[in-house]
């Protein structure tokens, strides 16, 4: 767990401004309430994009290659907490709401921007720190996928060739729950079905534009 966080019993500062307007200071404050809720920060894996979740929402991962911190303007910025939030938020919203994927990552990464700004910290600076260390299809750093990863973030997003990694690194681990396993087969099903319908529908596509194309041409011949 970040140890920056304020102390919950502590007084705090009164704000200059009523309570609901937009502040940093009450941005911490949110921030730290989010923390403290978390049961389990795991930094002991291969996170593809840096950062998930498990499938119940008790456990946040965050890469194991990044680092805890990194220097701005003369100042060590932790990440955890930032990481730490836009997960929580987004488990949320896909769990509580029924949000797709997409729309929650968007609504995450709006708190997660909130949160670095309420630090003094730009976004340009802490998210070129970030764009170092994404792990992606072809890393040979990803290696250590946890079992119980949500994929749903990658399935929505139609990661189809880091999924299908995934899924290879998953199938070697012996110790994977059968319905896990069942769960990693129904996805390849899915991958391989959407990419049939995508490769039809560009055949479709082209075999119009060479029709088009054709009929232009014999209306100038």
């Amino acid at each position: 767990m970040p140890s920056n966080t304020c102390h919950p019993n502590a007084p705090h500062v009164k704000l200059q401004a009523p309570d609901w307007y937009i502040s940093s200071l009450m941005m911490d404050r949110a921030l730290d309430a989010v923390l403290r809720r978390v049961k389990k920060l795991d930094r002991k894996h291969d996170i593809p994009y840096l950062a998930g979740y498990s499938q119940d929402g008790k456990t946040i991962y965050i890469d194991r290659h990044l680092p805890k911190s990194f220097s701005f303007r003369g100042r060590i910025i932790e990440v955890d907490r930032f990481l730490i939030l836009h997960e929580e938020v987004e488990k949320t919203l896909i769990d509580q709401l029924g949000l797709h994927y997409l729309h929650a990552h968007q609504i995450a990464t709006r708190a997660e921007e909130a949160a670095v700004h309420a630090q003094r910290v730009t976004w340009k600076a802490y998210d070129r720190f970030m764009q170092k260390y994404v792990k992606k299809i072809g890393d040979e750093r990803l290696s250590k996928v946890p079992a119980d990863l949500d994929l749903k973030p990658y399935r929505d997003y139609h990661d189809y060739d880091l999924l299908h990694r995934m899924e290879q690194h998953l199938a070697r681990d012996r110790s994977l729950a059968s319905n896990r396993k069942a769960e990693l087969k129904s996805y390849a099903a899915a991958f391989r079905e959407e990419l049939h319908t995508h490769a039809k529908a560009e055949t479709v596509a082209t075999r119009k534009k060479a029709t088009v194309a054709k009929k232009a041409a014999d209306r100038t011949a």
